[in-house]
């Protein structure tokens, strides 16, 4: 088997260090849509947070619901800055003695270095787990066939502005059930199975391998954002897609939650996350990330991650202005740009 990695092709992404694609791109996205395949992210940073006071002490520094995280359990949350901007994203997953958080490449060592700056006289050890576990994904519609002990994840609908007080449940409004067997912590998440195994393990499957090109350009496709990819540095969280999954918004204060609030309350975000579908026609390179969204020669937005779908063709993940018309005629680089309204 060809094994293609991301520094191959590209030495300076924060991505390298795992396959891009084991020759045959396309034929792994097809098999991520329609079976299921093992995809190496292995270069995600790990933390693990173990201590009596975890969850209680993690719900009071994130935007998630935490406080009744018991095992078997997993989430998503944020780290935002005093005026509400995303600093950190991450998964959590609680195994019964230690809530373990898995983040992008490479934003590990700020979200640790947090932590610990959040201590005081919390009964939490936070440290660095990237030596000890590593992440593996399975992803697609057989992917939860071969657990079936576990639930499907569930994502609470974002209530509407204004609503009443006391109306969400007090849980995750993201839910992934978790399971510990054949020693690894297997989480279910909306594109499949997430898998943390020993670290230099392989998992112990009969699975095809697809790369990080595949499951990117799933994720691109079922709009799910990134950290670092569709975020800058005045990204809240109602702009870029992680509201739903990453954000309680009935719960007490943590650090940003006034902006969170005034934002959602007033209904207007000044950016939005939108699919775009890109032309190809003067070439067909997708474009790098950051790349400017142009409307009539001015720039409206950014482009986060573009990828090369196999069926959709070129598409990015784009954070456009709000005021941005769903029939804009776009542009980013050479390419004319259309967005998608599903």
């Amino acid at each position: 088997m060809t094994t293609v990695t991301i520094e191959d092709l590209a030495p300076e992404s924060a991505d390298a260090g795992v396959a891009a694609h084991y020759g045959d791109p396309v034929r792994e996205q097809r098999l991520l849509e329609t079976a299921v395949g093992l995809v190496d992210r292995s270069n995600r940073d790990v933390i693990a947070v173990p201590g009596e006071e975890r969850a209680s002490w993690l719900h009071t520094l994130t935007t998630q619901h935490l406080t009744d995280l018991s095992s078997g359990q997993g989430s998503e949350l944020l780290v935002l800055s005093p005026h509400g901007h995303v600093e950190q994203h991450a998964y959590v997953t609680e195994d019964g003695t230690t809530a373990w958080l898995d983040t992008e490449p490479g934003a590990g060592a700020g979200l640790l270095k947090y932590l610990e700056m959040m201590r005081f006289f919390t009964r939490v050890e936070p440290r660095d787990a990237s030596a000890e576990l590593d992440v593996w994904s399975l992803v697609g519609p057989g992917a939860a066939g071969l657990f079936p002990e576990l639930g499907a994840p569930v994502v609470a609908p974002v209530p509407g502005p204004k609503f009443a007080a006391g109306s969400v449940a007090a849980a995750p409004t993201a839910l992934y059930p978790a399971v510990s067997v054949r020693g690894m912590l297997v989480r279910r998440v909306p594109l499949g199975v997430d898998l943390l195994v020993p670290h230099g393990q392989v998992p112990d499957l009969d699975v095809p391998r697809a790369g990080l090109w595949a499951y990117e350009a799933l994720r691109v496709a079922h709009r799910i954002p990134r950290l670092g990819w569709e975020t800058d540095h005045r990204t809240i969280p109602a702009e870029a897609g992680f509201l739903a999954q990453s954000v309680h918004l009935d719960k007490g204060c943590y650090r940003g939650q006034e902006t969170v609030a005034r934002v959602h309350h007033l209904g207007r975000p000044p950016r939005r996350l939108v699919l775009l579908h890109l032309d190809g026609v003067a070439t067909d390179q997708p474009p790098a990330q950051g790349t400017p969204v142009e409307l009539d020669g001015r720039a409206v937005g950014f482009v986060g991650t573009a990828v090369r779908h196999h069926e959709l063709g070129m598409i990015a993940l784009a954070v456009v202005k709000k005021n941005v018309a769903d029939d804009a005629r776009l542009t980013v680089g050479e390419s004319a740009a259309a967005i998608d309204p599903a």
